[in-house]
């Protein structure tokens, strides 16, 4: 019966996440954690977020812009990889608060920038992916964060979603290859990783016709809704445990 539930919220997950960007890991996170404990679940939830971003980078193939990629992987892998080595000796739950209030803190700042009209350059990406690379490393789920930077650059609906999924996704592999290393992920953990990512790939799919239809005002503001939504599952699951 787990399994059923986790595999619905999946594909749930899968095609909020597929709209918005972010939010898979949000919802899937506290079931996860039931049904295998927390130790178990990020190293799940690495697997299952790698294969829903190549499942959106698929989906918006055509639209994804290399260089902001680029530059954002730079620094982004590197820093990914020592937030990993550093999970691994933290007690994350204080850095899953901060996240929380930083998400809530997030809506204001980007409508603060865009109602000046500030716009982030391309350089500017290789400092955000410095920062975002070394907290995905640590904790489930960044995404939220990176959604106010890629959209002051200029990206919005399938390129933004191919976009950030790429560079969350080398940040996944470099996830993946660390727990490998220090024996964090063993096989019976990859696979149930990939049998929760298959769901939630499918949910991506689901969400292409849902981002088609909206204009870029629309989905601007259900990004910040999922925002507020994500910032405060995350404080309550601080201060909850």
């Amino acid at each position: 019966m787990i399994w059923i539930a986790i595999l619905a919220l999946g594909l749930a997950a899968g095609t909020v996440g597929g709209v918005v960007g972010f939010g898979s890991s949000i919802m899937l996170m506290p079931i996860l954690m039931v049904a295998f404990g927390p130790k178990e679940a990020v190293p799940i939830m690495a697997i299952a977020a790698l294969l829903a971003n190549l499942s959106r980078v698929a989906v918006w193939w055509r639209e994804i812009d290399w260089r902001a990629n680029a530059v954002y992987c730079a620094t982004a892998i590197p820093a990914a990889a020592i937030g990993a080595r550093t999970l691994l000796k933290l007690e994350p739950r204080l850095v899953e608060a901060f996240l929380g209030l930083l998400f809530i803190a997030m809506v204001p700042i980007r409508r603060w920038l865009m109602a000046r009209g500030l716009r982030i350059a391309l350089w500017h990406l290789s400092i955000v992916g410095a920062g975002i690379g070394f907290l995905s490393g640590m904790v489930a789920s960044t995404g939220p964060i990176n959604t106010p930077f890629f959209l002051a650059y200029g990206l919005v609906k399938g390129a933004y979603l191919a976009t950030e999924a790429l560079g969350s996704m080398a940040v996944g592999i470099t996830k993946t290859i660390v727990f490998q290393r220090f024996d964090a992920l063993p096989p019976e953990t990859a696979l149930r990783g990939m049998i929760v990512g298959a769901s939630v790939m499918a949910g991506s799919w689901v969400a292409r016709g849902f981002v088609l239809r909206l204009d870029a005002q629309q989905f601007r503001s259900l990004m910040d809704g999922l925002l507020l939504c994500a910032g405060g599952v995350l404080v309550w699951w601080a201060y909850t445990h």
